[in-house]
């Protein structure tokens, strides 16, 4: 006799992480549309400068509550994500109590990482510098933060046994991720739309990165990882799409999408982050060697080389300073400023796009053809609508419709565009955060010993070979190819 299922129904839309994602993301996405009615929603929150002065690193976002002292500002920030995040706990029934106590205390600790790794000495940047009157900085930019937290999680995870199980209610690193990407559609959305102010023939010549990440990047790596490292799918897929769109969001997306564990696509950005790192220390200045000539190329470069936003931003920003100031010392030409700066930017930004579209695509290959087979199906067994459904990362169509939506808002309102973007900036303020508790957490509830067995090892080694065995220099080639030739305005000519 069968028997009959009388536990209460389950909404997903309230009881599943991916849709909470969507809600909190939402949510943040919502109070960012405050500038647009004249309304400041959430400039109290918290912003960590890269300082020198622990006194004055902490400071609100908008000058609208200047009069709020940084720990104050923090305070708020704190108790915002607490609250949210809480309703959506209770929501899901997990133990509210623990989760509570376990948040505070993740929450403290991952914003000390995120603290330390904005110390000026590490974090500053070279065309930073002078603005703070340093001499020297290690260059690491603030998301070496993001590496702070995932050590720390993974000193406590792996030896601190007791505080980790304590904690473990509130270290939810899928939920963090995806909340953060949702918001994250909304900084595109204004990226996209300051590249429409741009010349057209930038703009163009930006579409070569998506040619570049998706027909080149992608297949070679996963090629790569699947054949001559012997690295399981899910592995190799967060892996590629890390290292050919846009190192974590990429590879946190294509893991919902294929459902790998949720500590594969972490590791993975934690490596792309300590790569980017590197890239920082090396590529602008073989650009000032090589591309001093061509600036736009070099631009074009650092977009499609370095694989994280900030990175790549970053990159493209000492890259102008530098190859600008080679270029008025040896061929007495100065540039308008910004002009390869804006092109790494652009070229980023249309590798960034398409991460929900990529998701999408994954999510139908990996339910088709069962790539993993983890459900026991064989691959020529009928895959209906509602699988594909079932198994599609819901976060992406939260991450989808902030994207379009401000877009949209600056197409029909122009004058609009720039409230959307102060309320976008302050939103993905917020987006940081919820980044820098994925990090702590998944170190918090990582195996180290189980990962390494695993192939976790092979990671490091399989990037830099795909990194320097052709990712740069087919990412070189492509650039010269749509930018030689293609100069900045010459100030005063």
């Amino acid at each position: 006799m069968n028997q009959i299922n009388t536990s209460p129904a389950r909404s997903p839309l309230l009881k599943t992480e991916d849709w909470w994602a969507v809600w909190l993301g939402g949510l943040v996405f919502l109070l960012g549309l405050g500038p647009l009615v004249g309304t400041d929603l959430l400039g109290w929150a918290v912003k960590t400068n890269v300082w020198l002065s622990a006194s004055k690193a902490l400071v609100p976002q908008s000058e609208n509550y200047a009069f709020l002292p940084g720990w104050v500002s923090l305070v708020l920030t704190y108790l915002f994500f607490l609250v949210t995040t809480t309703i959506g706990a209770t929501a899901m029934g997990w133990n509210v109590k623990k989760y509570m106590t376990g948040f505070t205390l993740i929450f403290a600790l991952t914003y000390g990482c995120w603290f330390l790794g904005s110390y000026a000495h590490i974090a500053a940047t070279k065309n930073t510098l002078a603005k703070l009157n340093i001499t020297w900085s290690m260059g690491l930019t603030q998301e070496i933060g993001f590496v702070i937290a995932m050590v720390v999680g993974l000193i406590i995870g792996n030896f601190w046994l007791g505080l980790a199980s304590y904690l473990q209610e509130a270290a939810r690193p899928e939920w963090f991720i995806k909340t953060g990407i949702v918001i994250l559609g909304s900084a595109l959305g204004i990226k996209a739309l300051g590249s429409m102010n741009l010349a057209s023939t930038v703009i163009v010549r930006g579409l070569c990165a998506i040619v570049e990440a998706y027909l080149i990047y992608w297949p070679v790596v996963y090629f790569i990882s699947r054949k001559w490292f012997k690295l399981t799918p899910e592995w190799a897929a967060p892996l590629a799409s890390g290292i050919s769109i846009c190192g974590v969001s990429a590879a946190i997306a294509t893991g919902g999408a294929i459902r790998s564990r949720p500590q594969i696509p972490i590791i993975l950005s934690s490596v792309i982050v300590v790569f980017v790192a590197v890239e920082l220390l090396l590529l602008p200045w073989m650009a000032e060697m090589l591309l001093y000539k061509e600036p736009l190329v070099a631009g074009a470069w650092m977009g499609l080389a370095v694989k994280s936003d900030g990175g790549a931003v970053a990159s493209g920003a000492i890259t102008d300073a530098l190859i600008s100031a080679k270029a008025l010392a040896t061929m007495g030409i100065k540039w308008e400023p910004g002009w390869m700066l804006t092109t790494a930017t652009v070229t980023k930004v249309f590798i960034d796009i398409f991460i929900g579209i990529w998701a999408f695509i994954l999510a139908i290959i990996w339910s088709v053809y069962r790539i993993d087979n983890r459900d026991g199906k064989e691959k020529g067994d009928k895959v209906s609508a509602a699988e594909i459904w079932e198994r599609f990362p819901k976060f992406v169509i939260g991450y989808a419709a902030t994207f379009f939506i401000l877009l949209l808002i600056g197409l029909l309102a122009p004058h609009a565009i720039k409230a959307a973007t102060t309320g976008a900036d302050q939103a993905n303020g917020l987006r940081g955060i919820f980044f820098m508790l994925t990090f702590f957490s998944i170190g918090l509830v990582t195996n180290v010993r189980k990962l390494w067995a695993e192939g976790m090892g092979k990671i490091v080694v399989v990037y830099a070979v795909c990194l320097f065995g052709f990712i740069l220099w087919v990412g070189l080639f492509i650039s010269w190819i749509f930018y030689h030739g293609i100069m900045p305005p010459v100030v005063g000519g």
